[in-house]
């Protein structure tokens, strides 16, 4: 049976409004209309789209629960993850998305538009381009950890206002000791097995980079 209805969501998110409901149920229909003309999730995904999209961006909420007025940079969104869910679930939280293919902030953009959110503004940039500042930058597995930081180095605001200091929330799967050796940053593990049950999570990770 296709993932089309997001009761997953609310399986571990059970304090929804009545209006994040609304958003995260359109969400299938949204992407199957756009994904058929652009595609930025693969066929077979599509029918996983709240496991493995929505579900797997907000293992980053389990991580951080970002405050009103925080900023957060999303590099390489692909077709808008983790950004729009994390928007839908932080509605006081201004999120900036980008990515260096402009077909993919169209649909972004048109998805952010369908679901009315106002806190989320995409633009097709790389990330270097981008010139402000921000409490977190979050990312889905764009590259190795070493090769992404550079892209995003300096881009963060001195005051840390969270339960947690500005950094990098970064979706990463598989064995990682190596990739974080190499890139010589002090990063923490959050596995997300340990908030989600599912097999799909067994090998999912946040990691977490303090600035």
């Amino acid at each position: 049976m296709p993932d089309v209805k997001p009761d997953i969501i609310l399986k571990y998110f059970p304090n929804l409004s009545e209006k994040q409901i609304a958003q995260f149920s359109q969400l299938f229909e949204l992407y199957s209309f756009w994904n058929a003309q652009i595609n930025v999730i693969s066929r077979k995904d599509i029918e996983e789209l709240y496991e493995r999209h929505v579900l797997h961006s907000l293992g980053i909420a389990k991580v951080c629960t970002f405050k009103a007025g925080e900023s957060v940079l999303d590099v390489g969104t692909g077709g808008g993850f983790p950004g729009i869910p994390l928007a839908i679930l932080f509605p006081d939280t201004q999120f900036y998305l980008v990515d260096s293919i402009g077909k993919k902030i169209k649909v972004v953009k048109e998805v952010a538009s369908a679901l009315g959110l106002k806190n989320l503004r995409a633009d097709h940039l790389r990330a270097e381009q981008v010139k402000e500042k921000f409490n977190f930058v979050v990312s889905r597995a764009v590259t190795r950890l070493g090769e992404f930081y550079p892209w995003i180095q300096g881009k963060f605001k001195k005051e840390s206002v969270n339960a947690i200091p500005n950094g990098i929330l970064y979706l990463k799967g598989g064995d990682l000791a190596e990739e974080i050796k190499e890139s010589k940053l002090k990063a923490e593990l959050y596995p997300l097995s340990a908030y989600f049950e599912e097999d799909f999570f067994e090998t999912k990770y946040v990691v977490y980079v303090p600035q």
